[in-house]
């Protein structure tokens, strides 16, 4: 398919894919959706639970993609003094030429040494990014994620319903249930009404949440 780098209205880029109309992040700014969905209702809302200061927080990402989630993690890790084990799977990893086109650390103001690392470093292995942020990256389909009572939160981060349904069914929702911990947390930009109520049969608590610029709504959905 088809593909190119766009600039959304934020500045930061995003890639998006042409046949389907669909981009990796919001054309109303790719940082600042990821940073209200992710960050401040997922990480930041879960954080401020956690009692121990010394927990490690275990995060999954559903479509690690072009890594602009991970390096706001790490980002908030090393500010917050977080310690984060974080997993991002992904079947289809960007190619190092768009790799080269994504303007985040100029955006963020930040060195690009991390967010090269992010991407450059093995799959498969667990490596230490810095003393707080530990990052393993599972070159797989979402179908096969199996791990049980692992993460506290999750980024449900895949591409929308309209192009991609298989993706938002009934037994990806319940793999995402089993992985999560007891009181853990999953964010997503969607917000339509057949995944709330998915969710909801499932036994998650769901919540319909301000939306980031440009979306009305988002959902977070916590394991009680």
């Amino acid at each position: 398919m088809q593909r190119k780098i766009i600039t959304t209205a934020d500045g930061s880029k995003t890639i998006q894919i042409e046949d389907w109309n669909e981009q990796y992040h919001s054309v109303h700014g790719a940082i600042q959706e990821a940073n209200h969905v992710y960050i401040k209702h997922g990480l930041l809302f879960h954080s401020e639970l956690v009692t121990d200061a010394h927990k490690t927080i275990s995060v999954l990402e559903i479509g690690f993609g072009t890594g602009l989630n991970a390096l706001l993690t790490y980002l908030n890790a090393e500010k917050l003094n977080l310690n984060i084990n974080y997993t991002g799977v992904e079947a289809f990893p960007i190619s190092s030429e768009e790799l080269a086109q994504l303007n985040y650390p100029s955006e963020l103001k930040i060195n690009g040494t991390v967010f090269k690392a992010l991407h450059e470093c093995s799959w498969e292995e667990i490596h230490h990014i810095s003393e707080v942020f530990q990052l393993t990256k599972q070159h797989k389909f979402f179908k096969d994620i199996s791990e049980e009572n692992s993460y506290d939160v999750i980024y449900f981060d895949a591409f929308g319903a309209r192009v991609q349904p298989e993706l938002w069914t009934e037994e990806i929702f319940k793999s995402m249930y089993k992985a999560l911990k007891p009181n853990g947390v999953l964010t997503t930009y969607a917000a339509i009404g057949s995944v709330r109520r998915t969710m909801q049969a499932l036994g998650f608590e769901v919540e319909r949440l301000q939306g980031p610029p440009g979306k009305r709504h988002m959902l977070r959905a916590v394991k009680r």
